[in-house]
């Protein structure tokens, strides 16, 4: 390993000699896309082979049990290898950019994927994208480090590795780059633009060249946009708005009772596992990410997810189906929250775009069920994943810009954005900040948007108060002092 390490230093210290300072971050940001690009499509090889693999099992209801023994396994790692707890998701990226410049420990390049392909692989209710930044965060900056880069160009090469995470899971660059900007990125200056896009590139070629396109997440619109259904679009953000309140009220709500109940982690893990059986048994597509379902809303086969559904097996009807779509809508923030709570590592960019596309299912459903208009149910379900995205995460962008790449196109771009605006303005209003930021934010451990408080933020009051200093009577005369000056 030293040696690796010695001969790595050769290179990059005649690189150093030949490049200048643009153009070494250009090759930095290079190796850290393709590093967090690979990883990315490694941890989704994992997820979609333990998936398959439980669903060709010859028992299908067998299946009900494996998110509980992926919650206890998840555990037994957390506490045998990472001292019971580690820090998770988002805020622990932004922490680590506004208090710890820009140092990311080296276990956060390997420890996310463990934890979060056995917990998602297997069936919790949670999606693979936070621990995806995560990792890639943590691998643009250990790069970072090795290459002795600034704490500037530390956090851009964070946001390198983030970018190109999101941009290998869902094949869109575009998002990639504006996910880091417009998430992790308080201060954007021109000069990043062309490192983040290189790095989110390199890792949309790594999943297009690696996954299958089965694997891939991406849909053909059958109906173009129609201004006459602008109303409804509006409607649709609102409803995508509140949704948003809700779905952050009831997760954090349900991830912090599990979290405070004092009793012993694997019974927790098993207490988590054994609810999360009951509502898959009723609601089949909230086991695991729910990518499969996503895909049969918005193309029109809703009734292939109820197949596996004791209570919904034969839902042929409008009103059965409604409730069926409100009934997952109003349940996936809590199995989201059981999965977190009992222990398990996953974030919220999947689950808000699976209740996205059961909301926009089953407004549009309901809209026609009155028969006066008939509105495509398909691309009010897409649209309604960008808005709940938007209240969820706090990224309207990257909501709009990521359904549009994934949609192949841009004919949705304008109810994209008329429904995510109107959400994350709804959800704005009511919370400033993020769920997985807002105690970070309140406690001052992460930058906002209010420069002189970021500023404030980094110093330590501590480093600047001062105990060498040499002390004089109140009876010495000024001579005494200027002596002492």
């Amino acid at each position: 390993m030293k040696k690796v390490k010695y001969i790595y230093q050769l290179i990059t210290e005649k690189l150093r000699s030949k490049l200048n300072k643009a153009q070494y971050i250009i090759y930095v940001s290079s190796l850290v896309g393709l590093a967090s690009g690979l990883v990315a499509v490694l941890l989704k090889k994992l997820v979609h082979y333990l998936q398959r693999w439980i669903e060709n099992l010859p028992a299908p209801p067998v299946y009900l049990v494996f998110p509980a023994l992926g919650l206890l396994l998840t555990v037994f790692i957390t506490q045998r290898f990472f001292y019971g707890s580690f820090k998770r998701g988002i805020g622990m990226v932004l922490n680590a950019i506004a208090q710890k410049s820009s140092f990311i420990p080296r276990s956060h390049t390997y420890l996310h994927v463990v934890t979060s392909t056995i917990t998602v692989g297997v069936g919790g209710s949670v999606g693979l994208e936070s621990p995806i930044v995560a990792t890639g965060s943590a691998i643009g900056s250990n790069i970072a480090r090795v290459n002795e880069l600034s704490y500037r160009d530390r956090s851009l090469m964070i946001a390198c590795g983030a970018a190109a995470g999101i941009a290998a899971v869902f094949n869109a660059p575009v998002a990639g780059v504006i996910f880091a900007i417009e998430v992790l990125m308080v201060e954007t200056v021109v000069s990043y633009f062309i490192p983040l896009i290189i790095s989110a590139v390199i890792g949309a070629l790594c999943s297009k060249i690696i996954l299958q396109e089965s694997t891939l997440f991406n849909f053909y619109l059958t109906h173009s946009f129609n201004y006459k259904f602008v109303p409804y679009y509006i409607l649709l953000g609102l409803l995508c708005g509140v949704t948003s309140l809700y779905y952050a009220k009831s997760f954090k709500g349900t991830e912090q009772l599990l979290h405070d109940w004092k009793t012993n982690p694997y019974w927790k893990a098993f207490f988590g596992g054994f609810i999360l059986l009951v509502l898959c048994f009723m609601l089949p597509p909230l086991f695991g990410e729910g990518y499969v379902s996503i895909k049969q809303v918005a193309t029109g086969e809703i009734a292939r997810t109820t197949h596996k559904s004791l209570i919904f097996e034969f839902a042929g009807e409008n009103w059965t189906l409604l409730i069926y779509a409100i009934s997952v809508v109003f349940l996936k923030p809590v199995a989201a929250g059981i999965t977190i709570g009992s222990g398990g590592n996953g974030g919220n960019f999947a689950p808000s775009l699976f209740v996205g596309s059961f909301l926009g299912f089953a407004f549009s459903r309901l809209v026609n069920s009155f028969h006066w208009v008939q509105i495509p149910e398909g691309n009010f379900s897409l649209a309604a994943m960008a808005g709940v995205l938007s209240g969820v995460m706090y990224c309207p962008l990257t909501a709009i810009f990521l359904i549009a790449e994934i949609t192949n196109g841009y004919e949705l771009f304008i109810p994209l954005m008329i429904v995510s605006s109107i959400s994350y303005s709804i959800v704005k209003h009511f919370e400033p900040y993020s769920m997985e930021t807002k105690q970070l934010a309140l406690r001052g451990e992460i930058f906002t948007h209010k420069k002189e408080q970021n500023i404030l933020s980094t110093i330590s009051l501590q480093e600047m108060l001062s105990n060498n200093f040499t002390t004089i009577s109140i009876n010495s005369t000024l001579a005494d002092l200027i002596a002492l000056i």
